[in-house]
């Protein structure tokens, strides 16, 4: 054991823990990571899909949804960086789509039912998910905007690549609907980053696939990650699942053969649409961790990082927003990321930043103690609010910490 890193047979417990995830049934196979200033942990336990002797691998390839929102922000500060975007000018010049809004003067009014709004959507109000709209956290159909929401195909629910047109065609559909909300008022979940992309695309004058291949994964390394998975390596994606409500069964949702990713999408989604693996994405956290550099190469600068993981909601916008219950009793929003605000578990310091994906998939980065743990499953979330086996991930790396 090296002092002040981590204790190897505290992360054999770890090990023990987790595997009890996937002997249980809660998922077919796990992929995880626990870095600490030099240490880095990495541990694949059961398969890649039920039923197959295909085991998980440190290279297997898991869909991470969520976790594209804090890849999409830091694509929008290198743009801010290169002063081709400004945080606080209205979008409307790059989106004219989104000009002149109007919004619903409640959640539940007709789409008719509206007032203008007070301002244009800024940059800084789609990075911190304050320009208005966002995913409803409500069941299916209980307001009339989230039902034309998804008559549009806006990729309100899970993440599905198949479903979304085209950027100039979806951001067109967005821009025919009103507000929830007036711009700057509320946090509303997820939408924000999805015009991000179209954003970001048009602010460059290429698709927004490709600047993130020449801008961030090329640079740093992240050879796995991207929108689709090439035919040559299907074999290392593994099987998405979900869980039935009533039952607890895992129920397929998306194969690696004919999936929804095994092809490029019409809509690149910069919320949810991401594939890639555990170095590749340690790779991205590795480089926030270092203030924006990794080696030789600088991504970001320092104070765009800091300003990207820096709570940037006010008391009364946390209040009034709809997600976890209790998630912003102790957490804030930045740029694509949430951080602890007040510290109430043994696993994470205060200004512990990062995300999850819906689809299985979750990352911290903890400056305080130079740490990072990346979970992958291809288990999908049943709510907001984390299940158990990323509760026992924290917990376990935590207790692994060896000063």
């Amino acid at each position: 054991m090296r002092h002040g890193a981590l204790s190897k047979l505290r992360l054999a417990h770890m090990h023990d823990v987790m595997a009890g995830h996937v002997e249980r049934g809660g998922m077919p196979g796990l992929v995880m990571l626990v870095s600490r200033r030099a240490d880095v942990h990495v541990d694949a336990i059961g398969m890649k899909a039920q039923g197959r002797h295909d085991p998980m691998r440190r290279d297997t390839i898991m869909r991470i949804s969520s976790l594209t929102k804090p890849v999409t922000a830091a694509a929008a500060m290198i743009l801010v960086e290169e002063c081709r975007l400004r945080l606080d000018e209205p979008v409307d010049a790059l989106l004219p789509e989104l000009a002149n809004r109007k919004v619903l003067r409640r959640l539940d009014a007709p789409l008719a039912d509206t007032v203008s709004a007070t301002r244009p959507i800024t940059l800084r109000d789609l990075l911190t998910f304050r320009m208005g709209i966002g995913v409803v956290m409500a069941p299916p159909d209980t307001y009339p905007i989230q039902h034309t929401m998804d008559e549009l195909r806006l990729g309100q629910g899970m993440p599905s690549p198949a479903t979304p047109p085209a950027p100039d065609e979806w951001i067109r559909r967005l821009g025919t609907l009103p507000l929830m909300h007036q711009p700057g008022e509320q946090w509303s979940y997820g939408t924000g980053s999805d015009v991000l992309g179209v954003l970001i695309a048009r602010a460059c004058g290429q698709p927004f696939e490709l600047f993130l291949r020449e801008r961030l994964f090329g640079p740093l390394g992240m050879k796995d990650t991207g929108f689709s998975v090439p035919a040559a390596k299907l074999d290392r994606l593994a099987t998405s699942y979900t869980t039935d409500a009533t039952s607890g069964a895992l129920e397929r949702y998306d194969a690696p053969d004919g999936g929804q990713w095994s092809r490029p999408p019409a809509f690149p989604s910069g919320g949810a649409g991401l594939v890639s693996t555990i170095d590749d994405y340690f790779a991205f956290a590795r480089m926030l961790l270092s203030k924006g550099q990794v080696g030789r190469e600088r991504i970001l600068s320092r104070p765009s990082v800091e300003l990207m993981t820096s709570d940037h909601l006010t008391a009364q916008q946390k209040a009034a927003s709809v997600f976890a219950p209790g998630f912003f009793d102790n957490h804030g929003w930045g740029f694509g990321v949430s951080m602890i605000t007040r510290r109430d578990d043994v696993a994470g310091s205060i200004g512990t930043y990062g995300w999850d994906g819906g689809l299985g998939t979750a990352w911290r980065t903890d400056p305080r103690e130079e740490m990072i743990t990346i979970l992958m499953t291809q288990a999908a979330w049943t709510s907001p609010t984390p299940p158990k086996v990323c509760l026992d991930f924290w917990t376990s790396a935590y207790q692994a910490i060896d000063d």
